[in-house]
């Protein structure tokens, strides 16, 4: 009996939807990960990229646990001096929900080129409508 290991002709990929209104949005985030990974799959090998596509719904009512809002800050620097740019997650939230989100999945990845290609992977919308119906996504159960 040998182990199996996945390779990129083994790999199918299905289409999830994750609904993150009213929900914290690292937990939300933590398990866009773990479906963009693969790591729910039986057949998960570290070494490939095995995750599948994840559509987040609902990303302007993500919740923010505690004193987030005010307290956190999505902060950019430009490279020159005094070229750092602050923005409060209160503000980031109003104006750009989808970017808050693709910034905590992106957090819970690891660092390399396999978690970068499936980053790609993830499709964030405001609302809950989105364009991808003709993959026939299906609702993400806590399995």
């Amino acid at each position: 009996m040998s182990t199996f290991m996945a390779n990129r002709n083994t790999v199918t990929r299905k289409w999830y939807i994750l609904d993150a209104a009213g929900k914290p949005l690292g937990k939300t985030a933590a398990t866009a990960a773990v479906l963009l990974r693969g790591k729910h799959k039986p057949d998960y090998t570290p070494h490939v990229d095995c995750g599948d596509f994840v559509i987040v719904l609902n990303a302007e009512k993500a919740v923010l646990t505690g004193k987030k809002l005010e307290q956190k800050f999505y902060r950019t620097h430009s490279g020159y001096p005094g070229g750092l740019k602050e923005v409060k997650y209160r503000l980031l939230m109003q104006d750009k929900p989808e970017l808050a989100m693709k910034l905590a999945v992106r957090g819970m990845m690891p660092r390399n080129s396999i978690s970068s290609r499936a980053q790609v992977r993830l499709k964030v919308f405001r609302g809950s409508e989105h364009p991808h119906a003709a993959q026939k996504p299906e609702p993400w159960t806590a399995q």
